[in-house]
């Protein structure tokens, strides 16, 4: 009574701390390569043990057989191979070795059980594993119960006179409860109370209070997955914790995916505000803030393309006819052929530089008035289209202005999308459209 009494104290005890070990592993822990209601293929589902410990006749049912009060410990050892169905549920196939034995307290009588071999199959059900919080828990308590055929031979000692029965082989059920101890990926150590009821001539004697014999298997041991290292063990794994963790990881990534659209919404604004800012005309002398090169000019007065006043002499001015030569107009072509902006805005690329040189140039040497017409395609707004293709002129007016160029002589305009040369309806229409066209006279 007091060995039983011990080995309930120890179950329970082992059985109030599973809450506190089953935290030990981190909620939303990920299981490389599986996925909510995916195939058994995920997972290793079959898995082996082997185990060894005491057997005694004594049992938590309470009672014993032929009053073998005197109880003996002996050796018993046991393998298995199991098949995982669900995370909580199994079927193995054991065998069971060893011997059992006991004697009456005033020595009389005494009896020896050789179990040479036994196989049974049993269901075994996982209790830990319906904690949905978690995929792993390192204690999970386990209980299976079966029927198989147990082979036997007992020897019965009465006095100083011994008698060994003939082996036999009967049917017997085998009921196994315990703690499976996560102690490595897909190994787990295993403490068990295992109950066999057995044939009625197990101890060695026949009819009396009990129709069958029962003998307890107390054992430890080890249970190893079988198969791929890399993928988890079935009986280890929580499938409503998969899908939790399956769920977060998404919202997570929908999430992060959110911010970094509204962050790159925002920094869009911020470049469309500082478009705006820059196309202001504070003066209102026709010249966008960020080419006025005079700022704050009086009302009324006559600026030339950077913004700044023209000063009118009187003096006779004597008209030539300008010509316009096709080597002349060969410079111009040249120059809206190799004419480039960075994308959405203003700025000219330094590959435009060497061709607007020459417009330049020819400017100065002739003398010439130039008109620049900027144009856009009919993407985006109609308000946006007409800011660029006016800042995008300008921007080249003032880049020829740089170079020694009478900003005097020099027209910019801008008209958007309203005189397209092509079809907007198509990407290399688009692209015609969207231009500045040089004009000299």
């Amino acid at each position: 009574m007091k060995l039983k009494l011990q080995l309930v104290l120890a179950l329970a005890s082992a059985g109030l701390f599973t809450n506190n070990a089953i935290a030990q592993n981190a909620k939303g822990s990920s299981i490389e390569g599986t996925t909510p209601f995916g195939p058994v293929t995920q997972y290793r589902t079959w898995s082996i043990g082997i185990g060894a410990g005491v057997t005694n006749q004594t049992n938590i049912a309470g009672f014993n057989r032929a009053d073998y009060e005197d109880l003996a410990w002996n050796l018993g050892y046991s393998a298995y191979i199991k098949k995982q169905i669900s995370p909580s549920f199994g079927i193995k196939a054991s065998y069971f070795g060893g011997k059992t034995g006991g004697a009456f307290k005033d020595g009389t009588q005494s009896f020896e059980a050789k179990t040479p071999w036994s196989a049974a199959l049993s269901g075994e059900f996982q209790a830990a594993n319906t904690n949905w919080r978690f995929f792993n828990s390192f204690i999970k308590p386990y209980a299976s119960i079966g029927v198989g055929v147990m082979n036997s031979k007992t020897t019965l000692t009465t006095g100083t006179t011994s008698q060994e029965s003939d082996g036999i082989s009967k049917i017997y059920v085998p009921l196994d409860m315990g703690l499976k101890f996560a102690v490595a990926k897909g190994i787990n150590f295993e403490l068990g109370y295992q109950l066999n009821w057995v044939n009625q001539n197990f101890d060695g004697i026949q009819g009396g209070q009990y129709k069958n014999d029962l003998f307890t298997y107390i054992h430890g041991g080890l249970e190893f997955a079988l198969g791929n290292g890399s993928k988890p063990a079935l009986n280890n794994s929580n499938p409503v914790a998969t899908l939790v963790n399956d769920y977060t990881l998404k919202y997570d990534d929908l999430k992060a995916q959110n911010d970094a659209l509204n962050a790159k919404n925002q920094a869009l604004q911020n470049q469309l505000d500082g478009l705006n800012n820059d196309l202001k005309d504070d003066d209102g002398d026709g010249v966008a803030n960020k080419y006025d090169k005079c700022p704050g000019t009086p009302s009324g007065v006559q600026v030339d393309g950077a913004g700044c006043p023209i000063v009118v002499k009187n003096e006779t001015r004597v008209v030539e006819k300008v010509v316009v030569t096709e080597a002349d107009r060969k410079v111009v072509a040249d120059a809206i052929k190799n004419l480039e902006f960075d994308l959405g805005k203003a700025t000219i690329r330094p590959t435009s530089y060497a061709t607007l040189n020459k417009v330049a140039e020819l400017l100065i040497e002739k003398n010439f008035s130039l008109k620049l017409a900027g144009h856009t395609d009919n993407t985006g707004s109609r308000e946006l289209n007409m800011r660029l293709s006016k800042e995008r002129a300008e921007s080249v007016k003032a880049y020829l202005v740089s170079q020694g160029a009478n900003a005097s002589r020099i027209e910019a305009t801008g008209y958007g999308p309203d005189q397209p040369i092509a079809s907007n309806k198509t990407a290399d229409g688009r692209q015609q459209n969207r231009r500045v066209e040089f004009t000299l006279y």
